[in-house]
C-alpha cells in the first residue's frame, strides 16, 4: 500500500485539529479461515470524509464491520490487528453498545424500525436518558433538518416510517444514526436503492455534515467519490493498494497502475 504523503489547503482545513478519529495498523479480516481483508493500515482525520472506492468482494464492507465490532454477532469472522476509534482500541470498550452509539452506520439497503417516523429517530435519546417529550421533539426535529427529510414528513411524525419512500427511508436511516450524535459516520454503498435525485440531496447532506461528523463512505461509484471524499482509497481483492488525495487520485497521480485502471473503469 502506498499513502502519499500531499498536504494541500483543502485536505488542512478537512483535518480539522489533526486528530485521527480512526487508526488502523496491520489489519486483516477472514471469514472461516478465507481472507477478505490483509494487511490494512491507514488513518481517518477528524473532520474528512474519507472515501472507500473498489470492486465488489475487495473488503470494504468488512473493514466497517471491524471498526463496529460486528465480528460479535458472526463466529465465523475473525480479525486481527490494530483498530483504535478516538485513541481507545476497539477492543478495549467493555460495552460495545457504548462504542456504536458513538459509530453510525448506514447501510445500502434502508433498515427502517417497525416504528413511527418520530420513534425511528426518538428511539436513541430515549434508550440514552432523554424522557420528557420536549426535549425529544428538538432532537428529531433537528436529526430530519440535518437529514433533508423534516419538509416532507414533519405533517406525518407518526406515520410508519416503512411506509416511506426509498429515498425517505434512506435519510430516515440517517437522521436515526445522527440521533446517536456520533462521532463517526459509516456510509456503505447508500444510494444502491434510491433515485439519482435522490442520490444527489444525500450528498448535499454529507457535505454539510462533514462540518461535525467525521464520515466514511464506502461506493462502487467512483464519481460520487470524487465529489464527496477528501481522501481516497482504493480495496482490491482484500488489499488497500492505495491511499491519496482525491482529486490528485483522479487526475492520475497515482502510485499503482491498478488504481487509475479501476478509476478509468477497465475493470470493476
Amino acid at each position: 500500500m502506498v499513502e502519499p504523503a500531499v498536504n494541500t489547503p483543502g485536505a488542512q482545513a478537512a483535518s480539522g485539529n489533526g486528530r485521527n478519529v480512526v487508526e488502523i495498523k496491520n489489519l486483516s479480516i477472514s471469514y472461516s479461515g478465507q481472507t477478505a481483508l490483509e494487511g490494512v493500515n491507514l488513518t481517518v482525520r477528524e473532520g474528512e470524509i474519507f472515501g472507500i472506492i473498489g470492486p465488489a468482494g475487495s473488503g470494504k464492507t468488512s473493514f466497517l464491520k471491524a471498526i463496529n465490532r460486528m465480528d460479535l454477532f458472526s463466529t465465523a469472522m475473525e480479525v486481527k490487528g490494530g483498530i483504535r476509534f478516538l485513541g481507545r482500541d476497539v477492543k478495549d470498550w467493555r460495552n460495545v453498545y457504548a462504542l456504536r452509539s458513538r459509530v453510525g452506520v448506514v447501510f445500502p439497503l434502508p433498515v427502517g424500525l417497525p416504528l413511527s417516523v418520530y420513534d425511528n429517530v426518538a428511539l436513541a435519546p430515549r434508550l440514552r436518558g432523554v424522557k420528557k417529550k420536549a426535549d425529544l421533539d428538538i432532537i428529531v426535529e433537528r436529526c430530519l433538518q440535518r437529514a433533508a427529510l423534516w419538509d416532507e414528513v414533519k405533517d406525518r411524525l407518526d406515520s410508519l416510517g416503512s411506509l416511506l419512500s426509498g429515498g425517505q427511508q434512506q435519510r430516515l436511516t440517517i437522521a436515526r444514526s445522527l440521533s446517536q450524535d456520533p462521532d463517526l459516520l459509516m456510509l456503505d454503498e447508500f444510494s444502491i436503492a434510491v433515485d439519482p435525485v435522490t442520490t444527489m440531496r444525500i450528498e448535499d447532506v454529507l457535505k454539510e455534515l462533514r462540518k461535525e461528523i467525521t464520515i466514511i463512505l464506502v461506493t462502487n461509484l467512483v464519481q460520487q467519490a470524487r465529489r464527496l471524499a477528501d481522501r481516497t482509497a482504493f480495496f482490491l481483492n482484500g488489499e488497500c493498494v492505495e491511499i491519496g488525495e482525491t482529486e490528485a487520485l483522479f487526475t492520475g497521480t497515482v502510485k499503482d497502475q491498478r488504481t487509475l485502471d479501476y478509476i478509468e473503469g477497465r475493470f470493476g
